[in-house]
This record gives structure tokens, C-alpha cells and sequence, in this order.
């Protein structure tokens, strides 16, 4: 009797410690850091992101922690260590996200007028003399630029393409001072003539006119770039199954026809969107694409470089564009050339 008393009591010990350890690792799933990229200060954006998460922990039962780091590479580091599971970034960093941290692409934004898109920004001074692009690269080593973060999208690698490597100058090496920040700092900056100019984008000079409606009044664009494809939600390609279907099923219909539909919308417009759409990784081919055709305008306008290595390095870019382009046209889509 003695060994089967012992044996049965060591059973039960053993599927409680089975279904104990089982529920902490279940309750682990269910806490959910997501990171949310710096594109303005951290107090507006908690303001503006709290009733969505708030949201989010009700509908999926899961605890939600915003994340936010003081630039987009934290974002993407934490997301590489597991420290963030979901993130809102843009385009670029979500290539980073993708390309370092096991991220996957499975939403993308949509503009609360329905645009697939927002656009980049060079702005100035409404004093500034100048007017556009060429004024400024024209006095750049006269002026003092506000860059944007090196992982944005609209802040950096859009207006570094089509400013300045179309034009085979890097900026860095062409103004009289250089910052990196941003977008809210940027404009903000440009407002207070502590830049001369500074990228910024079209959501961001939206918003200012509701945050900062004076400082805005001071801002004048004077470069606006093509259309950018709206920013994308990734996860970890880790998290389980039935985590990822929680989330995916809130992401996409959240603001949709329902109960909470109207108040939903109302939450979405705050954040300069409307509900969300599906998406993959593929949407950031054109993201890849532009980051080549830069690098490679880079690369074509050093004159430092010997002549071989320059064309070593172009072949390289040009045998990564040509996979790209495949891609694009399996997709339907003509590449940029």
C-alpha cells in the first residue's frame, strides 16, 4: 500500500507542477510589450495610444505595456532581445525589425482620409528665404540642418534619397551643422529658428496644428516628397499561434462595423488613422528598393573610392535590386527604376 500511496502522491505532485509551470508559461504569453517609435515626445504619444491599448487588453484578456525608447533603434533592439513583442514603426525600421529581430509585417496603417500613404517634408521658417530643395542644397554650408532619426522613414531615408543622393551629396558632409531628432522636434525647431531647416512629415504637420496651432503658423514647407506607403505593425514570428490570432483579429477590426464602432473610429482618428488593413513583409520592397537606389547614388558620387571598388560595390547593390525587382514583379507591381 505504501508504494502505491507514495506513487499516486507523486503523480498528482507531478501535474501540478505540470499544469503550475504550464500556467506560468501561459501567462507569460499573455502579457504583450508593444513598442511605439519616437515620433514625437513620449507624453503626447501615451495620451494618444492609452484608450487603444486599454482597449486591446479588453478584447484579447491580454496585458498590454507600451514601450517606448528615445529613438527607433531602441524599438528594434528591444524587439531583437524579446523585450517588445509588437511594435508600430515605419517603413524603414520595420525592414530593420525584419531584417534583425525576427519581426514579421501582418498590418499596415491607414490614413484617417483613407490615403495609403503620408508624405516627407523638407520645412522652414515662414521668413526663411528659402523656397526649395535647391536653395537650400545651393546655401547648405550657410545653414544648419535638423535630420531626422537614422532609422525613419520620412525623417531620413525618403528626403536623403530624393534631396540629397539624386544629387550625390551627403548631408552630413554639406551643411554647416548637422542634428538628428524627431519630427515634432524638428518642426518645433524650425519654428523657433534654432535650425534653418529640417524634415519633417505630412502626419506630424497635421497634428501641430491641433497641438502647436502657433507654432505651426511659423512653419513653411518648401520640398514635399512622393507618396510613402503607410506605416506597418510587426511581430515577433515567435509569438504562439493563438497569441498572433488574438492580435490580428483586434488589429483589423478594430473601428469596424460593431457595438463600439463609433467610439472605436473616434480613437483611431485621435492616432491620424483610420482601421487598419492586412499586410506582409512584401510591403516594404519599395522601402529596400530606395535604400539601394541611395546607397548606390552615394557610392557613384565618391570620389574617394578607386574605381574598382566603386564598381564592386554598384554590382552589389545592383544584383540586390535585381532580386527585389523579381519579386516586384511577381507581385504585379512595375519596379522603380
Amino acid at each position: 500500500m505504501i508504494p502505491r500511496v507514495f506513487s499516486v502522491v507523486l503523480g498528482v505532485m507531478l501535474v501540478l507542477t505540470m499544469i503550475f509551470c504550464g500556467g506560468l508559461a501561459h501567462a507569460a504569453q499573455q502579457e504583450i510589450n508593444f513598442g511605439i517609435i519616437n515620433t514625437e515626445s513620449s507624453q503626447n504619444l501615451r495620451a494618444l495610444w492609452k484608450p487603444f491599448l486599454e482597449d486591446m487588453e479588453k478584447a484579447t484578456g491580454m496585458k498590454i505595456n507600451a514601450f517606448f525608447a528615445s529613438d527607433y533603434a531602441g524599438i528594434v533592439m528591444a524587439m531583437q532581445y524579446n523585450k517588445v513583442h509588437l511594435a508600430w514603426y515605419g517603413n524603414k525600421s520595420a525592414a530593420e525589425a525584419v531584417d534583425r529581430a525576427q519581426g514579421e509585417v501582418f498590418a499596415q496603417t491607414v490614413h484617417a482620409t483613407g490615403a495609403g500613404g503620408y508624405y516627407s517634408h523638407l520645412v522652414t521658417h515662414k521668413d526663411s528665404p528659402l523656397n526649395s530643395e535647391k536653395d537650400v542644397l545651393a546655401q547648405a554650408k550657410n545653414l544648419t540642418f535638423g535630420n531626422g532619426d537614422p532609422n525613419s522613414t520620412s525623417g531620413f531615408l525618403v528626403p536623403g534619397y530624393y534631396v540629397f543622393a539624386v544629387n550625390k551629396v551627403e548631408p552630413k558632409n554639406i551643411f554647416k551643422r548637422t542634428l538628428n531628432a524627431n519630427h515634432e522636434a524638428n518642426a518645433l525647431s524650425v519654428a523657433n529658428k534654432q535650425v534653418d531647416v529640417a524634415t519633417c512629415n505630412s502626419e506630424v504637420m497635421e497634428r501641430l496644428e491641433k497641438t502647436h496651432p502657433d507654432k505651426r503658423a511659423l512653419i513653411k514647407i518648401i520640398w514635399t516628397s512622393p507618396l510613402i506607403p503607410s506605416d506597418p505593425l510587426v511581430w515577433r514570428k515567435d509569438l504562439p499561434a493563438e497569441v498572433k490570432d488574438k492580435i490580428r483579429s483586434f488589429i483589423l477590426g478594430y473601428g469596424l462595423p460593431g457595438p463600439n464602432a463609433e467610439r472605436e473610429k473616434e480613437v483611431l482618428k485621435a492616432l491620424q488613422w483610420s482601421p487598419f488593413r492586412a499586410s506582409t513583409d512584401d510591403q516594404l520592397l519599395p522601402i529596400r528598393q530606395l535604400e539601394l537606389f541611395r546607397d548606390r547614388g552615394v557610392i557613384e558620387g565618391n570620389a574617394k573610392m578607386s574605381d574598382a571598388d566603386k564598381q564592386a560595390k554598384i554590382k552589389e547593390i545592383d544584383d540586390k535590386l535585381a532580386v527585389l525587382n523579381t519579386r516586384m514583379k511577381e507581385l504585379g507591381r512595375a519596379p522603380k527604376q
